[in-house]
């Protein structure tokens, strides 16, 4: 393996498991934090059975499926590391999928907190200090 690939799959390597890091923290914050900030005190089974029962919320695997999306594509990158070529594309690659990741966790994140809202009558955006 030539220099040029190696420098190419460590930064697809690096960048999957940013990807993936990004993805387990969306998702960590859309379904646990969040939830746990817009109804203080409340413990998160029954936040999730309110909402379930008051508005039909979707439940997690929206939320998941939403988010593998960039996982898969970072994984579908990891593999073409090496015939992409140039680490620089690579990582610019990966730079634009971190990037995508505000749109995937905006998307994933809509029907859960439309759900608080509508269940706790607060604004539908994010409540927790960490998003």
């Amino acid at each position: 393996m030539q220099p040029e690939q190696r420098q190419s799959l460590l930064a697809a390597s690096i960048g999957t498991a940013l990807v993936i890091a990004y993805a387990a923290w969306a998702a960590f914050q859309i379904l646990v934090l969040n939830p746990l900030a817009a109804a203080p005190g409340a413990p998160l089974a029954e936040i999730h059975a309110e909402i379930t029962s008051a508005q039909g919320w979707g439940g997690s695997a929206p939320v998941y499926i939403t988010l593998g999306i960039g996982v898969a594509l970072a994984l579908v990158f990891l593999l073409l590391a090496r015939p992409i070529g140039s680490p620089t594309v690579t990582a610019a690659i990966y730079l634009v999928l971190l990037v995508l990741g505000a749109v995937g966790y905006f998307s994933a994140s809509f029907d859960t907190g439309m759900s608080l809202a509508d269940t706790y009558n607060i604004s539908g955006g994010d409540h927790s200090p960490w998003s």
